[in-house]
């Protein structure tokens, strides 16, 4: 088996395609909204691929995708072929233990088990109130980016998204106090991906999370046919919110910081 970069999305979405909601993020970096930002690795067999892996440096920090739901031998082959193509700082999405693969030439600090989750009941949505939720845009920046310090920091907002139009809050005396947006959507691919979901401190426990989430998903509904989103595994406000909107978990991952040593 060889290692190799990949440059045909129609080869790579065919790939993908065989765990959708596990490659949902890569899945829609194929749009050419993102793709300029995508390098992508294959392990091939005779012509035939065996696993994909993702880096896309869209972001300050490059992120490296590398899942499989499949035994972990091929992946862990590939990764350690591309590991010299890789940069010295990255963030990364592993696939059970294979972290450990870059144990020895990066430091690698985990940041915990999170679940993929994708939405399968779309018919509880219709019970959520969402009669208080707005449209934002880009004139709400500096509103959005001011509810991510006091109640997200560290979250990976990229204010280009706005132009999505998929980013719906809830404001209480002219303030933005709860949010929900897209890290990844794509019309051309028929996916999104929910991300940037929080609320104030200070007006939790009201179902505002619910209300914003389940807008979101209603609007992105007639134009994509998977909705998925990744959850830190011991968040268990989160989890009980999207259960709550028709969303189950379908597969487990680690979230790791790596710097080269």
């Amino acid at each position: 088996m060889k290692a190799v970069c990949l440059h045909t999305k129609s080869d790579i979405d065919a790939f993908l395609r065989r765990h959708t909601f596990l490659h949902l993020f890569a899945i829609g970096d194929l749009d050419d909204f993102f793709w300029q930002y995508t390098t992508w690795y294959a392990l091939k067999d005779n012509e035939q691929i065996k696993e994909i892996v993702l880096l896309y440096t869209g972001t300050a920090l490059p992120t490296l995708l590398g899942l499989t739901g499949e035994p972990a031998g091929s992946m862990r082959e590939l990764l350690q072929s591309v590991m010299h193509l890789l940069p010295k700082r990255f963030y990364a999405h592993f696939s059970g233990d294979l972290a450990a693969v870059f144990a020895e030439s990066y430091r690698v600090q985990s940041h915990g088990e999170y679940y993929k989750m994708a939405l399968t009941d779309e018919l509880l949505l219709n019970d959520i109130d969402t009669s208080e939720v707005i449209g934002l845009s880009q004139s709400d920046v500096s509103d959005l980016e001011g509810l991510y310090r006091a109640s997200y920091p560290g979250n990976w907002f990229d204010p280009r998204m706005l132009e999505t139009g998929y980013y719906y809050g809830i404001k209480r005396d002219a303030d933005l106090v709860s949010v929900a947006g897209v890290h990844v959507y794509s019309p051309v691919y028929k996916v999104a991906a929910l991300g940037n979901i929080t609320t104030h401190p200070d007006f939790r426990g009201q179902g505002l999370a619910v209300a914003v989430t389940a807008k979101l998903c209603k609007s992105l509904s007639p134009t994509v046919d998977h909705i998925g989103l990744n959850v830190k595994a011991e968040n268990m406000s989160a989890l009980s919110c999207y259960e709550r909107l028709g969303f189950e978990r379908i597969a487990s991952y680690q979230e790791c910081s790596l710097v080269s040593r």
